[in-house]
């Protein structure tokens, strides 16, 4: 039979069952056919049709096959060809969700000896497919495109998402807004599948469920100790001032009885630096998970970049995995957490736990650990608080087994933020807290022969170094208020000595309202402090007063004008205020 005639007759037979058995035949037939002197474009029109029909019946692999075979006949295009292999197998498999199917084909890929410019493409798709189920909230799907991605590239190496994102990040990203689905339904079983999938991706152990537990209900079985420092008290009602009169608040007030403080110690735990989730057993210790309006907080444990484990909340029982790495500490007292570098949160969440470790209910020879990333401030602060000199241990991202681990809580219930659908919770902070870690840092200064007067300066703070939450036209407000005797401090090129001395000999303070303004609970009695913020009516207008005024201060808020910008969160949205406005704030306070 003559080459062409053989070919015809093998295309003639190939039908979706037998198409595998014949394609090392057909490659055979085609390249003889055209070496004999057929039309290569006839061949190549035959073997695309039949490629055609094999897509057309969803038999992407084969589909596939037939693009090689015309890649070996056409030569002069044969990367279009080569490509088309790629396209017809990805894309076809992954349209249809038969992911297992890709994911041999990306095997081959890799194993077969395929161009760079194949591989490429082969990326290329799979990317574009798993932004496209994204965009869709096809979530399954979309981790699926994107983990084939990350094994075709051979580890994701330089490759970023639409949004900017590594692969690693987004196929974990992904991961937790399915668990904290699986977890809100209760569905905790279905989750272990899903994490199997990519956990080795993500350098994850197994996915374990745990009971969610307030410390004093861990405590309660026997299993750790719980002694009150504090007893629960009713806090005062802040009273909100503003400059144009009073507005209405969309916020929630948060709870005017502020929590006990407390000293709880477990044995036998797995911490989590950057994180507040402390396991013992198949228990989650958390006291913002177990508190009763938890359904409505967004509890977060990712948002950090080195984000160590993943954890999702739902029906009184949490998902988790952690990576099976394992740092052993004899005993410790836990000053890290979630956000804790931050400098208001810290000073606020965090440093006044340090008046229950100061107690002697929290054993002595315990060491304070925290986290590694924070400023050389966060540790100048503890050791003026600290009354025992314990030890320091700076923690990395490292989960970290504890045989005793001392926990104690923030000063209020503070919610990381609210889901959709849910008012902000604007939390209201207990003024005798901050004023024993006042009294506190005031005491050990003076000790150390810091200058600590009243010395009737004006300071105007500036926020120029941050991206959130700024002053667009703060050049301005500081040329308008230098008229007025006002200095500029830039309170991070401080020490935190520094800062205190500067916040407690002012008079009046101007600044906008963020972690700068914490310090002013280190304010002199009477100080005046005026408060710049967008027009945002959701903020956390409570949570500044009851904090700053705890110290004596008076505190007035200047609304101004709120940059609208759709992607950042409310609370950071920059803002401007005119000169006008601060000058009759601070006429205001002058008068008061």
């Amino acid at each position: 039979m003559r080459p062409t005639a053989a070919f015809m007759d093998v295309i003639k037979r190939i039908d979706g069952g037998n198409a595998v058995r014949i394609f090392g035949e057909l490659a055979a037939v085609a390249v003889e056919a055209v070496q004999s002197g057929a039309h290569p474009k006839a061949i190549v029109q035959h073997l695309e049709t039949l490629a055609f029909r094999l897509e057309g019946s969803d038999r992407f692999a084969q589909a596939s096959e037939v693009y090689k075979v015309i890649a070996a006949v056409d030569a002069g295009d044969r990367e279009r060809w080569r490509t088309a292999a790629v396209t017809v197998s990805l894309q076809g498999l992954c349209e249809r969700g038969r992911f297992s199917e890709a994911a041999a084909v990306v095997e081959a890929l890799r194993n077969g000896g395929e161009s760079d410019a194949g591989i490429g493409v082969g990326v290329d798709i799979l990317m574009r497919l798993a932004w496209h189920y994204e965009c869709r909230y096809e979530t399954e799907a979309s981790v699926q495109c994107y983990r084939l991605a990350h094994a075709l590239s051979d580890g994701g190496h330089g490759i970023s998402t639409v949004d900017g994102h590594t692969l690693e990040r987004k196929i974990r990203d992904i991961r937790i807004l399915q668990m904290r689905s699986l977890a809100e339904e209760g569905r905790h079983a279905v989750a272990t599948p899903l994490h199997e999938q990519t956990r080795d991706l993500l350098g994850l152990g197994p996915m374990r469920v745990y009971d969610i537990m307030s410390a004093h209900q861990a405590a309660a079985d026997g299993q750790g100790v719980y002694r009150v420092v504090r007893p629960g008290r009713r806090i005062g009602e802040p009273e909100i001032r503003f400059l144009d009169g009073p507005v209405a608040l969309t916020s929630q007030a948060g709870s005017r009885d502020a929590p006990p403080q407390y000293i709880a110690l477990f044995r036998d735990c797995l911490a989590f630096p950057r994180s507040n989730v402390v396991l013992q057993d198949d228990r989650l210790i958390y006291d913002l998970a177990a508190h009763p309006l938890s359904g409505t907080f967004d509890i977060r444990d990712g948002v950090n970049p080195d984000q160590i484990m993943i954890a999702a909340y739902g029906s009184g029982r949490a998902l988790v995995a952690a990576p099976p790495e394992r740092r052993e500490i004899g005993a410790g007292l836990m000053l890290f957490g979630l956000q804790s570098r931050n400098y208001g949160h810290w000073l606020l969440e965090f440093i006044g736990r340090m008046l229950c470790f100061n107690d002697r209910a929290c054993p002595d020879g315990f060491p304070i650990c925290i986290d590694d990333d924070m400023p050389e401030t966060h540790r100048q602060i503890i050791e003026l608080i600290d009354e025992r000199a314990r030890p320091i241990i700076p923690l990395s991202a490292v989960p970290t087994h504890f045989r005793e681990l001392g926990l104690s809580p923030a000063p209020t219930l503070l919610p990381f933020d609210m889901r959709p659908g849910h008012p902000v919770y604007d939390s209201i902070w207990p003024a005798d807290v901050f004023a024993d870690l006042r009294s506190r840092v005031l005491g050990r200064l003076a000790e150390r022969g810091v200058d600590l007067r009243r010395t009737g300066r004006r300071i105007v703070l500036s926020r120029r170094g941050f991206a959130q939450r700024q002053l667009l036209n703060e050049a301005e407000i500081v040329g308008t208020l230098a008229q007025h005797g006002f200095e500029v401090v830039h309170p991070e090129t401080l020490t935190f000595a520094e800062q205190i001395a500067t916040y407690h000999a002012a008079d009046i303070i101007v600044g906008s309202a963020s972690s700068a303004l914490t310090n002013c609970i280190f304010c002199h009695p009477g100080a005046k402090v005026v408060a710049l913020i967008h027009e945002g009516l959701s903020f956390n207008f409570r949570g500044y007063t009851s904090m700053i005024e705890s110290s004596g201060a008076d505190l007035l808020f200047v609304r101004g004008i709120t940059e609208r910008n759709e992607l950042g969160h409310p609370f950071h949205a920059n803002y401007t205020v005119s000169p006008d406005q601060v000058l009759r704030a601070i006429e205001r306070v002058g008068r008061t």
